[in-house]
């Protein structure tokens, strides 16, 4: 268990203890000032995280462990702690400490980070900026708003109020556009070291740009697969009546066999007539059921015999 203890300036700060503020959603990087520079991959140090009477180690012997922190951290070549996308879970205090042959050599380098976090509610046509810092050992920060680096105490227009670590300023929102707020105020951080950092509200028109390319994605999706459906029915369809004409079964033609052709499909059935003459030649007449008008046929045929049963025979 570590104790955490009131930093003032002194030949201390910026050796071994830091105290660090950093806005929640942005990388941290926590130095190791106690480095020695005799050790490979960093294989001499262990990285430790402490808060509310409890102790978790970070990295050991160089090697970052299982546990809930260890998707976003990582060691720099000089076996700097760096943690990304900063929530207030990991505000508190860290040390790394240094060993060789199991020996620990030297004191900790401690370092306590505390995450600021800013936020825009806003009610009609009222909007509040608000600034907190979350330390998770009780406030240690002076927390205030400026307005292009003036205290805005000094503008009528403004309300302010103050609570612990967070300050926050009121304004109508016609006097101060989003583009404005995050140019013109400022929220200002002192820590127990004094040391100064400031921090400006983000735009909203970056998440308005950020909604709208959104959008246009999820469109260029849908379309996309809108036009690979049609092309896979269209595919489909094709095959389809490929299908279907090639195992269709084949209808005689009215031309080719008129005989034996459907009268429902609109074919007309042929009757033959013959005559026997005395040159032993028949002559054959053709006639369709068709209306008045259809064409007839004549035709001569060589009988065989002199029967007419033969000729029937052989046609």
């Amino acid at each position: 268990m570590y104790i955490f203890r009131n930093i003032k300036k002194g030949a201390d700060i910026g050796q071994r203890d830091l105290y660090l503020s950093v806005r929640a959603g942005d990388e941290a990087n926590l130095p190791c000032n106690s480095v020695t520079h005799d050790q490979g991959e960093c294989n001499g140090t262990t990285w430790f995280f402490s808060v509310s009477g409890s102790t978790v180690i970070l990295v050991e012997s160089g090697q970052i462990g299982n546990h809930a922190h260890s998707d976003r951290l990582r060691l720099t070549d000089k076996c700097s702690l760096v943690i990304k996308k900063v929530t207030e879970e990991d505000a508190g205090q860290y040390s790394c400490r240094q060993y060789k042959a199991n020996q620990q050599q030297g004191r900790d380098s401690l370092v306590l980070l505390s995450v600021v976090t800013m936020t825009e509610p806003q009610v009609n046509d009222e909007v509040t900026l608000r600034c907190s810092v979350t330390t998770r050992v009780g406030c240690r920060h002076t927390v205030k708003w400026l307005l292009q680096g003036q205290d805005v105490d000094k503008d009528k227009d403004i309300r302010t109020s103050s609570s612990g670590c967070s300050a926050s300023v009121t304004f109508l929102t016609s006097h101060y556009g989003s583009t404005q707020r995050s140019e013109l105020f400022t929220c200002e951080v002192t820590d127990d070291g004094d040391n100064v950092q400031t921090f400006s509200p983000r735009s909203s028109v970056w998440w308005l740009y950020l909604v709208l390319a959104l959008v246009l994605v999820a469109l260029l999706i849908t379309i996309v697969a809108f036009i690979t459906w049609r092309k896979m029915k269209g595919t489909e369809a094709r095959e389809s009546d490929s299908v279907g004409q090639t195992s269709k079964p084949a209808v005689n033609s009215p031309e080719t066999n008129p005989a034996t052709a459907d009268p429902e499909e609109g074919v007309c059935y042929a009757s033959i007539s013959y005559t026997k003459n005395t040159h032993n030649k028949a002559e054959v007449k053709i006639e369709t059921d068709a209306d008045e008008g259809d064409e007839v046929t004549y035709s001569t045929v060589k009988a065989s015999t002199n029967e007419p049963s033969s000729l029937y025979d052989t046609i």
